[in-house]
């Protein structure tokens, strides 16, 4: 590990460094995203109903404006997502009992069943990785996707959540975001 520091100052990194992690980013994206795609098309869906999914099931009872808060994406792009989503029967929406103007989302069971086995494929591989890298690799690894992470959005993936499995429901929502909204 003291080799590999002593060879790159992060206040020096040359373009080389700076391209190759570029490039590292997009082969894992790539390599992260396949084998959910592979599953998704089954269903005829893409990364952005993998997106919705994944949210939702993490945020239970999380509103359409979080969501696209989230997914930084227009209100027009997520009902076409969204409507597929509640119409096969994976996504549910109500309206808030303290302001029914507001849509609060959540998985079915059958739309649970989905994420887990989406998510089962990308933790496995996650996991392999943190396992081979050592945790001070982890924990630097973290620190980088921090850092290319905007702002805003780092208190959001900071704040531990409940386990989108288990009964328990965090009430606040996404860290961040403002159910108010």
């Amino acid at each position: 590990m003291a080799d590999l520091k002593s060879k790159l100052n992060p206040l020096f990194l040359r373009e080389q460094e700076l391209r190759q992690g570029m490039e590292l980013l997009f082969y894992a994206y790539r390599d992260f995203t396949a084998e959910p795609d592979k599953m998704l098309s089954r269903f005829g869906f893409g990364r952005a109903h993998h997106r919705v999914v994944y949210f939702v099931g993490r945020y239970p009872g999380m509103t359409v404006t979080e969501l696209l808060q989230i997914l930084r994406i227009t209100k027009q792009s997520l009902s076409r997502v969204l409507g597929t989503l509640v119409e096969e029967g994976f996504v549910e929406q109500r309206s808030d009992p303290e302001d029914r103007r507001r849509r609060l989302l959540s998985l079915t069971d059958k739309g649970k069943q989905l994420e887990q086995a989406l998510s089962d494929v990308q933790m496995r591989r996650i996991a392999r990785a943190y396992r081979q890298a050592g945790i001070e690799a982890v924990e630097g690894f973290r620190q980088v996707m921090r850092g290319i992470v905007d702002a805003e959005d780092r208190a959001r993936v900071d704040q531990p959540t409940s386990d989108s499995t288990s009964s328990s429901k965090d009430e606040a929502g996404p860290a961040g975001l403002n159910h108010d909204a």
